[in-house]
């Protein structure tokens, strides 16, 4: 009932392949447990920034487990080395340190906190462009991608906060 529900009055949900629905639906799960057992239910970026230098200081964060997810996003946002149009529209707010951000994707900073906080806060930006809406008004065209890393990223952040 709720498919059909949803391909009737979501816009463009009908177009999605069931792979983008359950990339979706999975990210919705994913940053719930996310939230609630990492960030204590309180998502921002000073959260993230917060726990991340917590693993960092503790051993706990391998740069390894994070190269693919920053290859990912720099691929995304970089062109020629120079951010592109599809960062802007990440929605950056000055909470969500965007300078931080920009230097990550630019390969400015290589410090293995900044580059974890800034793939989560990227990931924050996924949420709460989702959650609020902002997604529906492209109908979540070339969001596949987006959603299985983001997907992927928080799978690993929580194993790691399993350990903590």
């Amino acid at each position: 009932m709720l498919p059909d529900w949803l391909n009737l009055n979501a816009p463009g949900y009908d177009n999605l392949a069931q792979e983008e629905k359950d990339a979706i639906m999975h990210f919705s799960l994913l940053w719930s447990l996310f939230e609630a057992q990492v960030l204590n239910t309180s998502a921002s970026a000073n959260a993230i920034q917060s726990k991340i230098k917590t693993w960092c200081e503790s051993g706990l964060i391998d740069s390894a487990e994070f190269e693919q997810f920053k290859s990912y996003f720099i691929q995304r946002y970089v062109e020629n080395g120079e951010l592109n149009n599809r960062f802007a529209h990440l929605h950056l707010r000055n909470g969500d340190k965007p300078e931080l951000v920009r230097s990550v994707l630019k390969e400015e900073d290589n410090s293995l906190e900044n580059i974890v906080t800034a793939l989560l806060i990227i990931v924050l930006r996924y949420r709460n462009n989702f959650f609020h809406g902002i997604k529906w008004a492209y109908q979540f065209h070339d969001q596949l991608d987006n959603f299985n890393a983001a997907n992927n990223l928080l799978m690993k952040v929580i194993e790691i906060n399993h350990h903590a």
